[in-house]
């Protein structure tokens, strides 16, 4: 079975790579390297390296086994586009991808020039959207990168939202998820940085989805911005659509 995911924005993970390097300030505080070394420490088999980058090809065709449509989070322990990952690796990748179109795929970077390299050798199947981190002004430069890609739907995760990001160019961008940062050492998000990013969807037609505010306790913080729930999110593809999420601007 698909591993469930607590993940708003999501349905599912799956991990055929686990394990990162921190490349911007946006890792300071990853969540996914406290939990790799929490599983190590439980002796988790597939956690044996913590959190250096390994690959596990005996997980590549797990999604074909999966018969419900579900939406999927394609490396949530992990960057498909670390360095360390063989290109010939992430084609594979590709290909179960490809094959297991009965569900969306998700895919998140923070290493957008090494997907820039990659994107023109890669067959980009219509249910894989790709999307790039943006956690503050100075990494902007990631949205044009992602524009250089051939994906169906491209999305942002700012997350976490260190600071306010302005003037955003958002053209051929269908999808951008806010949320502040959570757990140990969690830094503040304003509330006038979301609004504005709320803003600059509304007036781009870019579906714009409200994660969380985060802090020590998420859970108590919530995910209510301005009295309201914003969970849009672009159209699903048949036969995943018929799982029933949002697909209006907000």
């Amino acid at each position: 079975m698909a591993a469930q995911s607590r993940i708003e924005w999501t349905e599912s993970t799956w991990n055929p790579v686990t394990g990162c390097s921190k490349v911007s300030p946006g890792c300071d505080h990853c969540y996914a390297d406290r939990m790799a070394k929490r599983l190590q420490g439980m002796g988790v088999h597939k956690y044996r390296n913590g959190f250096e980058v390994t690959l596990h090809p005996s997980e590549l065709e797990a999604p074909l086994r999966w018969r419900k449509p579900q939406i999927i989070f394609v490396n949530s322990m992990s960057d498909l586009f670390h360095p360390q990952v063989p290109f010939a690796y992430v084609e594979q990748i590709f290909d179960v991808m490809r094959r297991a179109n009965h569900h969306v795929f998700q895919i998140l970077t923070k290493r957008s020039k090494q997907l820039v390299r990659a994107a023109d050798k890669l067959d980009w199947p219509p249910n894989v959207w790709m999307g790039v981190t943006v956690e503050s002004q100075p990494y902007t430069f990631r949205i044009n990168d992602l524009r250089k890609t051939k994906a169906a739907v491209k999305f942002l995760s700012l997350e976490p939202l260190l600071g306010p990001l302005v003037n955003l160019d958002l053209h051929e961008i269908d999808w951008a998820i806010v949320g502040g940062e959570s757990g140990p050492g969690a830094r503040p998000m304003d509330k006038k940085w979301v609004r504005d990013i709320r803003r600059q969807c509304r007036e781009q037609s870019v579906h714009f989805f409200f994660k969380q505010w985060g802090g020590v306790n998420k859970k108590a913080a919530g995910r209510t911005l301005d009295g309201r729930i914003y969970d849009a999110m672009p159209p699903l593809p048949d036969p995943v659509a018929a799982l029933g999420q949002s697909t209006m601007f907000l």
